[in-house]
């Protein structure tokens, strides 16, 4: 994959030590490692690996990657396998995208307890879906679907939200068969959006009840048992956004899908513009206006605290399944989804494409040795340069 002009990368390199020498306050230890990750990423501070291809013998030198899951570097070869699992799983029947929005009054509070409220997201939609798809006045089935955390929007700004995808129909009560949903829509987002709310809010308000909420600085003040009610008031009255798109038109849309939004970081390189005297320009969707393409411009101080309110906490799973897709059942309840409609199991996935030799197409490249910093110097000085295997 070409290399393009402008990365996150650079903006670290050039930008990054003086943005923790004047931020350092609150800077972290894991916003650190991912600054130090990023600035490092297919260099040569991390050594490199030689490749040979097993056809025509070519061989070619390949920098070590980070592999911090935020880098925009990273995701590349992570998402090809992720992908060509994901895709043995795909049953012959409609897909749907749903995504649920957490409401902007709740956004600082979960800057501050990120894993705690990220996960009663999670739980919130995971229970709406698995409710409602259940209700026989909706579908009356069991339904699985995977769900995805976003945790910004197009200017980096904070916006939490969950991207699920769903198969269009589930199995009956008994296991016995299988209830296609409506094919106009697969449930009434009208429904879901109460439902969703009232989840969050109760969660969120025996969190604070058990003491469990962190409520520093700003939001010191919402220790106050009357305050904190007073929040939950004014976001039960706000409308939770559930939105749901047209269902996809076959599984190759549904993996097209995925491989845009499951390994995504906040910005991918390929939007940055320029980078000018401690200016950062990138393109962005203006959703609110036609999904118009604009450009906008942040000093680099400002570009890199956005950037770094979407780090998430250490172990933190971001996409997850539930319902018939949870990991423990999954495979058996795959093969009973089948059984009922009919369907073959897909056939195993073949190379990934980033593993082709580029110079016979044909072989697959192999490491067949690893080198460290200093021997990928020396094999630097009498080879042509490394590649950039993003």
């Amino acid at each position: 994959m070409i290399r393009p002009p402008l990365e996150v990368a650079d903006i670290v390199r050039s930008y990054g030590t003086a943005f923790v020498e004047r931020h350092r306050r609150w800077l972290t230890f894991l916003h650190l490692k991912v600054l130090r990750a990023i600035a490092a990423c297919r260099t040569a501070a991390l050594g490199g690996h030689l490749r040979q291809c097993d056809g025509c013998g070519q061989q070619a030198i390949s920098y070590n990657s980070c592999l911090n899951r935020h880098c925009p570097k990273c995701q590349g070869a992570a998402r090809q396998l992720w992908l060509a699992q994901r895709s043995a799983e795909l049953l012959p029947v409609p897909y749907y995208h749903v995504v649920f929005t957490l409401p902007h009054v709740l956004a600082p509070l979960a800057l501050q307890n990120k894993a705690l409220l990220y996960g009663l997201l999670f739980r919130a939609v995971a229970e709406t879906l698995l409710q409602i798809a259940a209700d026989p006045q909706h579908l009356g089935a069991e339904i699985g679907f995977l769900a995805i955390l976003h945790t910004w929007g197009q200017t980096l700004l904070h916006h939490p939200h969950v991207h699920c995808v769903v198969p269009g129909g589930g199995l009956s009560a008994d296991h016995r068969r299988w209830i296609p949903c409506s094919h106009k829509f697969f449930l009434p987002v009208k429904v879901l959006g109460p439902v969703f709310r009232g989840k969050f809010l109760d969660t969120l308000e025996q969190a604070f009840r058990k003491h469990q909420l962190i409520l520093a600085g700003q939001l010191a003040p919402l220790q106050s048992p009357e305050l904190f009610a007073a929040l939950l008031d004014t976001a039960a009255h706000r409308n939770w956004v559930v939105y749901a798109k047209r269902p996809f038109a076959g599984p190759a849309q549904v993996l097209t899908y995925l491989s845009r939004y499951t390994h995504r970081i906040a910005i991918a390189n390929s939007r940055l513009i320029s980078i000018a005297d401690s200016r950062i320009t990138f393109r962005w969707r203006d959703y609110a206006h036609g999904c118009q393409t604009r450009t906008m411009t942040l000093d680099a101080d400002e570009f890199l605290r956005r950037f770094l309110l979407h780090v998430l906490p250490a172990g933190f799973v971001r996409i997850r399944y539930f319902g018939l897709l949870a990991n423990r059942h999954r495979n058996q309840f795959l093969q009973l989804c089948r059984s009922h409609l009919h369907a073959a199991s897909p056939p195993p996935a073949g190379p990934c494409v980033a593993h082709l030799c580029p110079h016979c197409h044909h072989g697959i490249m192999r490491v067949i040795a690893a080198l460290s910093p200093a021997q990928l110097s020396n094999w630097l000085a009498d080879a042509p340069p490394a590649e950039d295997t993003s």
